[in-house]
């Protein structure tokens, strides 16, 4: 069975890229907008810019485990998608996360 909290359709993605509000940190740039729904949506995307594929599997990890120590402060109801830069690569997951915090804040999904 499928989770419902992760993003996989292309309409989708599509509609989150075109909606163009994104919010850029030093090791993660997110794409967000409103879903109507009563819990979020993610997805966590490294690109070959990152570097090869051990390189873009620990770009990933660093951000979904920032993400679910942060997951409890984020407002319900987002479409969300995570990129990882390739500045991603030399950092601690303290550091990613709170990168992550500091876009989400500046985003305004955060309680």
């Amino acid at each position: 069975m499928l989770k419902p909290e992760v993003l996989r359709k292309k309409e989708d993605f599509n509609n989150l890229y075109r909606r163009e509000r994104s919010v850029a940190g030093k090791f993660v740039v997110i794409f967000y907008r409103k879903n109507q729904l009563p819990y979020n949506r993610k997805a966590f995307l490294a690109s070959k810019k990152v570097g090869k594929s051990v390189q873009r599997n620990r770009a990933r990890r660093l951000m979904k485990e920032s993400f679910r120590q942060l997951e409890n402060q984020i407002l319900p109801g987002w479409d969300l998608i995570f990129i990882a830069r390739h500045t991603i690569l030399d950092s601690k997951c303290a550091d990613v996360k709170k990168s992550m915090e500091a876009a989400m804040k500046k985003a305004g999904i955060m309680k």
